[in-house]
């Protein structure tokens, strides 16, 4: 259903000169096992309108594809110990931080390219530059998301990778719904596009207005939401 806006986030917004609604939309508790047509045909085809966008969070679309697994779950290996601990943290979220989300990054990317990855970003770091890790590692070591105490459980408590095929899923959804989609991955510090219907300059445009997070990172509830020109 559609939501008011989330906590110290505005629904409307401008950018470049321009206009936007973003209007959250509330599901339940997205769970394995539950089907993405099925929330998307709940809690959204009646809200849509034609020249609107729907942007889902990758989160809840690797959930569904069974790509979370609860921290009990998890032995990291000695290489993922050793290079969770130079990974910097950030007030926004664990990142690579800890074993377990490290050990999935070396799963996902593979030893090689991790290596070489922070290999790079020790080196640029000694010249005042961020950011070189995940470049390299790419966006599958980038959408990699550990626990966090204000998450809804039972997701506090597990560790979510990106969603594969997310530019299909978009495809898929704007059969169902009738207008463009965004698989997206958000946080408080910015975001990137996953996969759209959409093209390269609306994906820029897309990110500028979800720059600030709209859906928020805690209990909101709200995995979805729609842009709409005001």
């Amino acid at each position: 259903m559609v939501s008011d806006a989330n906590e110290g986030k505005a629904l409307n917004v401008t950018i470049d000169g321009a206009s936007y609604l973003r209007i959250p939309l509330r599901t339940h508790v997205v769970m394995p096992g539950d089907q993405l047509e099925e929330i998307v045909q709940k809690y959204a085809v009646d809200s849509v309108q034609q020249g609107d966008t729907l942007f889902i969070t990758e989160k809840i679309v690797a959930i569904m594809q069974g790509r979370s697994y609860m921290m009990s779950e998890i032995e990291p290996r000695p290489l993922a110990r050793f290079l969770s601990k130079y990974v910097t943290k950030s007030a926004y979220g664990i990142g690579l931080g800890i074993p377990e989300t490290m050990e999935f990054a070396l799963r996902e990317v593979g030893p090689l390219r991790i290596l070489f990855a922070a290999g790079v970003s020790a080196v640029t770091k000694l010249f005042g530059r961020r950011g070189d890790f995940y470049r390299i590692a790419g966006d599958k070591a980038r959408a990699i998301d550990g626990p966090t105490p204000n998450t809804i459980p039972p997701y506090n408590d597990a560790v979510v990778l990106g969603p594969e095929r997310p530019r299909e899923v978009a495809a898929e959804m704007k059969k169902l719904v009738g207008c463009d989609v965004a698989v997206v991955d958000i946080n408080d510090i910015g975001g990137n596009i996953l996969g759209s219907t959409l093209d390269k300059t609306a994906e820029r445009t897309l990110v500028k207005i979800l720059s600030d997070n709209p859906l928020g990172q805690g209990h909101q509830s709200t995995p979805m939401g729609i842009i709409r020109a005001a």
